[in-house]
Parts: structure tokens; sequence; C-alpha cells
């Protein structure tokens, strides 16, 4: 694995430089992205509410909003949501304590948000054989 992203950085940095900084690779070479106070939290059981959510979350820290993902067809809660905190110590710390822990009923899984990125581009590296017209380095 790890000599397949070294090529495929190779070939993306060779094309351009500032590409490599758009790719997103699986390695542990790569730091992890920068935490941040919000959590997205998944597994959740349809009877779950956004009080229940936040009571379940307060006990970390102050929690500042708490949004649940419901379908729009039929009101029912897609099993999914995001929970805000004012601090990222505190996300952290119920990020480490509730991820893999039953709530009613189910276990969650907790991670950190992403930011929700609209019309940006998605750059998948594509590696060039030798014998590839397009290859720069034939």
């Amino acid at each position: 694995m790890k000599t397949l992203v070294s090529l495929a950085r190779r070939a993306l940095t060779a094309q351009n430089p500032a590409s490599y900084w758009r790719c997103f690779c699986s390695s542990s070479s790569f730091p992890s992205p920068p935490s941040n106070a919000k959590l997205f939290v998944a597994g959740l059981s349809w009877s779950v509410d956004e009080k229940s959510l936040t009571d379940a979350f307060s006990g970390f820290g102050d929690v500042t909003e708490v949004r649940i993902m419901y379908d729009k067809d039929t009101g029912r809660s897609r099993g999914f949501g995001f929970v805000h905190f004012s601090k990222e110590v505190d996300a952290r710390s119920a990020k480490d304590a509730m991820d893999g822990k039953a709530f009613l009923g189910r276990p969650l899984r907790v991670s950190y948000a992403l930011e929700k990125v609209r019309g940006g581009p998605i750059v998948v590296p594509r590696l060039l054989s030798p014998g590839d017209p397009d290859s720069r380095n034939s």
C-alpha cells in the first residue's frame, strides 16, 4: 500500500505540485485531520431525539447544538446526527468515551465531522503506466 501511495504522490507532484495537497490517501505517514468541536454520531436508534442525544453528550461539556438528520418523506430518523461542543477538548473526550458505547440498544459510531464541501473538485489520482499515451515521462 505504501508503494502505491508513494507512486501516486510522485505522479501527482510531477504534473502539478499543488495537486498533492488535494489528494486524500489512507496511509499512516499522513497526519490525521485536525480535530474540531463537531462530532458525527452514527448508529442512532429511530427513537432518539435531540433532547436524549443532548442529555447523553452534555456530561462531557457544553453542547451548543444537536442535529439529527431525518428522512424528508417519512419523517423518521436516518440514524445519524451531529453534536456541536463549545470546546474541542470536550468533543475529544466525548468521542473517546462514546464511540462504541450502546445508546438506546444500539452501538454508537462517533467521529469528527468533516466540513461540507459543495461544488469543489474531487481529485482521484490516476497512475499512468509507462506505455500509456498520456504519460509525460515516456
